[in-house]
């Protein structure tokens, strides 16, 4: 494209059709610079397109707005965002901004079909999650860590193995939705409805069984989430939160002082499970989920209730893998590497000890799991010792066939 050329719709979505086909997950365009696309993690300066120039970045933001938001570019607004649909390419958000007195665009492709958990490399009980009847479960993680995917595939699992009423919020809407088993409501902020609390409240009186509500942005928002899960409704939603105990920490900070003792007792009881995200470059390209994942056991509410505790979370996580599912950061990147997913020195990058996971690399056990396995080994001798004699008193308790009969009889012998 030449410079100097005007910026048509098609251009635009020539543009796009080249970042499909490159599978770049963002493009930026700002003004001074060629466009830049985001592979694999990685800015990459699009030299085939034009520098772009403060009326070009208009040009392309009049385009990609709805004719409701149009008044935004010749208006100087500070900020819009939006759904593009592009035909024969794809959806994409948008986020149009002022920086430094002109226009910037961000814009993220949203694929055409949902993926299934499958197919992203979640664990497996990521599908027992979706099938809750009721509670909160939370998706948390940094822009771009992979939430929104992972929600629309939960969404996706539940459409097409049960039958439920599902109203998501989101702002704006991305992946869009088909009615399969379920019937599916997709209400879309400034669009459809206000804002967040508005639409979560006016959400209850629509005979909900599962509310995805795309952020939980204010105390407003958060207490009628957390609510709707009280009164028997599976509540999804998002914070840009790191890992677990910052998510728990952040819900109950919100809310001013004299009420947190009993935000911590309602959310000890609602909360399902907190899922935190990153994603991590993969051998041979793209990116692949490592998950931190919270599931609420006894010992889990028991922590979020008394704040002496709470410091064990992690460590109630990483105990928590073979029972419950839970898993940690570290755990799951160590997963990825045996599964020959992810690169040992990415997983060490990434991972939040790594001297432990070196070792555990090499086959040796951290000094906690070898407790935790000498404990297991004791308790095993012990219930053998049980089975061998359930009296108690030394006594050989062994079947034997009685007489000629064939029948089975209990022979004692001392």
């Amino acid at each position: 494209m030449a410079d100097g050329v005007k910026w048509t719709r098609d251009k635009v979505d020539a543009m796009l059709g080249e970042m499909v086909a490159k599978r770049a997950s963002d493009i930026h365009l700002k003004v001074g610079i060629h466009p830049v696309f985001r592979i694999d993690g990685k800015l990459t300066k699009m030299e085939k397109f034009p520098v772009l120039t403060p009326q070009d970045i208009e040009d392309i933001a009049y385009h990609l707005l709805p004719y409701s938001k149009k008044g935004f570019v010749s208006a100087e607004g500070m900020g819009e965002e939006c759904g593009y649909d592009a035909e024969g390419i794809g959806r994409f958000r948008v986020s149009i901004f002022r920086q430094r007195g002109v226009l910037s665009i961000v814009m993220r492709h949203i694929p055409s079909e949902i993926p299934n958990i499958d197919e992203l490399n979640l664990p497996p009980v990521i599908k027992d999650l979706a099938m809750e009847r009721r509670g909160l479960i939370l998706v948390t993680g940094t822009t771009g860590s992979g939430k929104s995917t992972t929600l629309a595939a939960m969404i996706e699992h539940i459409n097409l193995h049960d039958s439920r009423n599902i109203i998501t919020i989101e702002d704006p809407i991305e992946f869009l939705f088909t009615d399969k088993k379920s019937i599916i409501a997709q209400r879309e902020i400034g669009s459809d409805v206000e804002n967040f609390s508005s639409a979560l409240k006016a959400s209850l009186r629509q005979d909900p069984d599962v509310i995805l509500v795309g952020e939980m942005r204010d105390l407003e928002t958060i207490e009628t989430a957390i609510l709707a899960a009280e009164t028997g409704h599976l509540v999804f939603s998002t914070l840009h939160t790191l890992d677990a105990p910052e998510t728990i920490n952040r819900v109950i900070s919100v809310f001013p002082p004299y009420q947190q003792e009993q935000i911590r007792i309602q959310l000890a009881s609602v909360l399902k499970a907190s899922i935190s995200m990153r994603l991590v470059p993969k051998k041979g390209g793209g990116r692949v989920p490592a998950m931190e994942i919270l599931i609420a056991t006894a010992a889990i509410r028991e922590a979020i209730l008394e704040p002496e505790k709470f410091a064990a979370i992690r460590d109630l996580i990483a105990e928590g893998k073979s029972q419950y599912g839970m898993q940690t950061f570290d755990q799951s990147l160590f997963e990825l590497y045996k599964s020959d997913l992810i690169t040992f020195e990415e997983a060490l990058a990434q991972c939040s000890r790594p001297d432990e996971f070196k070792l555990k690399v090499r086959g040796i056990l951290s000094a906690a799991e070898m407790t935790k396995l000498e404990m297991e080994k004791k308790s095993k001798e012990a219930e053998k010792v049980i089975s061998s004699d359930p009296f108690g008193s030394g006594i050989d308790v062994e079947d034997k066939p009685f007489g000629g009969t064939g029948s089975k009889g209990s022979i004692v012998r001392f």
